[in-house]
């Protein structure tokens, strides 16, 4: 790649102008960004029975408006995000406290702002959040820091202090979400498998425990993922039918606009945690299958970009994207086979949801970022390396 200019600092790091930066982006996971939003725009149009209205024109306005977010956030110098990571998981922890005070009650659960113009969801943001500090904290730590059990308390109450909030909205789908991708940073940033296995352990001896503290909604979901059928008209009504609507579409499908399931009504939150449903219902397996091909090159990309980077900073960064990217397709298609309990996670660029959206565009900004300046040397101060 060419050089521009050297830093005046003395330090040996090229800058990349705009230009090269543009030229730089990697266009063709771009390009598979916008076939995934555009399948979403599709499914909400045929949601609405061949409607723009209400959803995919908003849904449209949205991505366009998300888009250039992503490419701003992927222009901006990767060692900008190291030295804001902990300033940027400060705010979002401040407006998951503000919740508390003034969050806007919906479904049951308190977990929006309202911002006049938009309702803004701070526990979504935060995945992204959490990604970026626990990316800073192990790039300033070494290999053997990793191994001493002490220096895994910083990072540990990073995690703890948004989960506590998440739970009280209450919201264990999410909350569990954080703790599974904050997981995988650990992995990768070297922490010994004894260890997981020992949590796995404490979990697993905990769960008697945590069953008391489960709200009523909560222990019926497990209880009707368990046996669907116990309540096919109240608890387990949602599943059975998303299990009706994904066998009725066979290998190819009912037809563009022509799911009975959806289209009658049959089928709940179709806009948003059964969107791929009932695109399975209208377009098949092999129609569900192209839609995952999308979403597993996407993610074939992003730990292409993690093995590419040169920094511990870029390579976590781009693995906490990627998994989290991972984490809300696998549970939201395991969620609507049945595989998993009923949780509110929603099919990441497709189904309908600004804040869920802008988080994942933001996290794909910084992906791409790392794509582009991956050749960016950062010593563990979180500044330029000699």
């Amino acid at each position: 790649m060419a050089v521009s200019s050297f830093r005046s600092d003395g330090l040996n790091q090229p800058e990349l102008t705009f230009g090269q930066k543009l030229a730089s982006l990697n266009w063709m996971l771009v390009l598979l960004i916008t076939m995934i939003a555009g399948i979403g725009f599709l499914m909400l149009f045929s949601a609405a029975n061949g409607d723009v209205y209400p959803w995919a024109v908003r849904h449209a306005i949205r991505y366009g408006v998300c888009l250039m977010v992503m490419v701003t956030i992927a222009m901006v110098d990767i060692r900008f995000w190291i030295r804001s990571a902990y300033i940027g998981y400060v705010l979002v922890l401040a407006l998951l406290l503000l919740v508390e005070i003034m969050g806007e009650i919906g479904m049951g659960a308190q977990r929006w702002i309202d911002l006049g113009v938009v309702q803004l969801q701070p526990s979504e943001l935060m995945k992204i959040a959490l990604v970026l500090a626990l990316a800073r904290f192990f790039h300033g730590v070494s290999y053997e820091e990793v191994g001493n059990p002490l220096t895994l308390l910083v990072p540990l109450l990073l995690i703890a202090l948004p989960a506590v909030l998440v739970l009280r909205q209450p919201d264990l789908g999410t909350a569990l979400m954080m703790l599974a991708g904050s997981g995988a940073i650990f992995f990768l940033a070297g922490v010994r498998i004894w260890k997981f296995m020992l949590v796995i352990a404490a979990g697993l001896a905990a769960v008697p425990i945590a069953w008391q503290f489960l709200r009523g909604y909560q222990k019926q979901r497990i209880l009707t993922f368990l046996d669907p059928e116990s309540d096919p008209l109240g608890s387990g009504y949602h599943i059975l039918q998303s299990k009706i609507a994904l066998g009725s579409g066979g290998m190819f499908g009912k037809g563009f606009l022509k799911g009975s399931q959806s289209h009658l009504n049959f089928l709940p939150e179709k806009q948003t945690d059964f969107i791929f449903t009932m695109l399975a219902e209208e377009f098949g397996m092999v129609g569900g299958l192209a839609m995952l091909g999308l979403y597993v090159l996407t993610i074939a990309y992003g730990f292409a970009i993690a093995i590419r980077c040169r920094s511990q900073f870029g390579r976590l960064v781009a693995m906490g994207v990627t998994t989290t990217l991972f984490l809300y397709l696998f549970i939201n298609v395991a969620m609507v086979m049945g595989l998993i309990p009923v949780v509110g996670v929603p099919l990441p660029l497709i189904s309908y949801g600004g804040t869920a959206m802008l988080t994942m565009m933001i996290g794909l900004g910084l992906l791409l970022g790392v794509s582009i300046h991956r050749d960016v040397r950062i010593a563990r101060s979180g500044v330029d390396e000699e």
